[in-house]
C-alpha cells in the first residue's frame, strides 16, 4: 500500500479501534514513522483516559518509595486508584502515604523486604486479611550491580542478591495474586525491566540476567493465562535518573529520563495493552543481534570503551 493509501485509510481504522470519544484528527503517517499531535496524545495517553481506565481499580506498585515507584504511585492515586505501596523503608512510605492522603487518595502502605521469602508471604497474607483484591500489580522494587565479569568471579552472592529481589521477590508476588486475578477474570501485570535486556549491556550481567528470567517466565505466563483475562507487559525502561545510577560515575552525564516521564512509560500498557514498551535503539540492537551477534557484540564492547576511557 502506498504512503498516500495510508493516510487516508488510518484515520479510519483509527476512529474504528480507539475509544469512540477520541478523534482520529490530528495523526499523520510521515517518513519519519506515525505523528500524533499533543491534543490527541493527552486524550490518548494523558490523565482523563488513564483515570477512565483504573476506575474502581486497585494498584500494587514495589520500590514505592522512591525514584520511579514514586512517581508511579503519584500518577495512580492521582488517577483516581485504590494505592498499594510497598517499599523497604518504612519511614519514606509512611511520608508518601501521608502525601498522597492529603492530595485525596485511597491509600494503603505495606513495608516489606521483597528479597525475602517470609517478608514477601507476610505481605500476601496482610493483603488478604485487609480484603484488598489487586487488579494491577506493577513490579518495579528492583536492585542493580555493575560489576565486570572477572571481577565478580568471586562474588556469586551478587547474582543471588539481584535474584531474590528482582525475579524472585516479583515470582512470589506474581504466584500469590494471580489466582485472584483469575477468579474475577481480569488483571493486570506489569514489569519494569531494562533496555539492557534487549542490548545485553556490557558490565550488568547480574542486573540484566535477572530481569530477563522475569521477562522469560512472563512470556510463558501470558500465554498461559491470556484466556483467563491476565494481561502481562514487560517495559524496558532505559537510563532514568534514580539514585539506582547515582554510583556509577560514567552515567553522571548520561541522557536519562526523569521518573515521571518513566512512569509514563510503567503505566502506557494499561491503555494501549502493548506486551512490550521499549526504547527503539534497544529494539533494533535486539533484532540485530538475532540477525548478527558477532557484529553488535563488537559495538557494544567498543561503546563500553569509550565509556571507560
Amino acid at each position: 500500500m502506498s504512503h498516500n493509501a495510508w493516510t487516508e485509510v488510518l484515520p479510519r481504522i483509527l476512529h474504528r479501534s480507539l475509544p469512540a470519544q477520541t478523534a482520529a484528527a490530528g495523526v499523520a503517517l510521515t517518513s519519519g514513522g506515525l505523528h500524533i499531535d499533543r491534543p490527541l496524545r493527552q486524550r490518548l495517553f494523558g490523565a482523563p483516559r488513564l483515570r477512565q481506565v483504573l476506575s474502581g481499580k486497585t494498584v500494587l506498585v514495589t520500590g514505592a518509595s522512591s525514584g520511579i515507584g514514586r512517581a508511579v504511585a503519584h500518577r495512580v492515586a492521582e488517577a483516581g486508584a485504590t494505592t498499594v505501596l510497598v517499599a523497604r523503608s518504612e519511614d519514606t512510605l509512611r511520608g508518601l502515604h501521608r502525601e498522597l492522603v492529603l492530595g485525596g487518595g485511597r491509600v494503603f502502605s505495606y513495608p516489606a523486604d521483597l528479597s525475602i521469602a517470609a517478608s514477601t508471604d507476610a505481605l500476601l497474607e496482610r493483603l488478604a486479611s485487609d480484603g484488598l483484591a489487586i487488579d494491577v500489580l506493577i513490579n518495579n522494587a528492583g536492585r542493580s550491580i555493575r560489576r565486570p565479569l572477572l571481577e565478580a568471579a568471586q562474588r556469586l552472592h551478587d547474582y543471588e542478591r539481584t535474584m531474590a529481589l528482582n525475579y524472585f521477590g516479583a515470582l512470589r508476588l506474581i504466584l500469590g495474586l494471580v489466582r485472584g486475578m483469575r477468579s474475577r477474570k481480569s488483571g493486570h501485570i506489569i514489569n519494569v525491566s531494562s533496555a539492557g535486556v534487549q542490548m545485553g549491556t556490557p558490565l550488568f550481567s547480574a542486573y540484566v540476567a535477572s530481569k530477563a528470567a522475569l521477562d522469560a517466565f512472563s512470556r510463558v505466563a501470558a500465554t498461559e493465562l491470556g484466556a483467563d483475562g491476565i494481561r502481562f507487559s514487560t517495559v524496558y525502561m532505559p537510563l532514568v535518573r534514580t539514585r539506582m545510577i547515582e554510583p556509577t560515575r560514567e552515567y553522571r552525564d548520561a541522557p536519562a529520563l526523569s521518573p515521571a516521564r518513566a512512569a509514563d512509560l510503567v503505566l502506557r500498557p494499561l491503555i494501549t495493552h502493548e506486551k512490550h514498551l521499549g526504547t527503539r535503539l534497544a529494539s533494533w540492537i535486539s533484532v540485530g543481534y538475532a540477525l548478527s551477534p558477532a557484529m553488535v557484540e563488537r559495538v557494544l564492547s567498543f561503546g563500553q570503551s569509550l565509556l571507560n576511557a
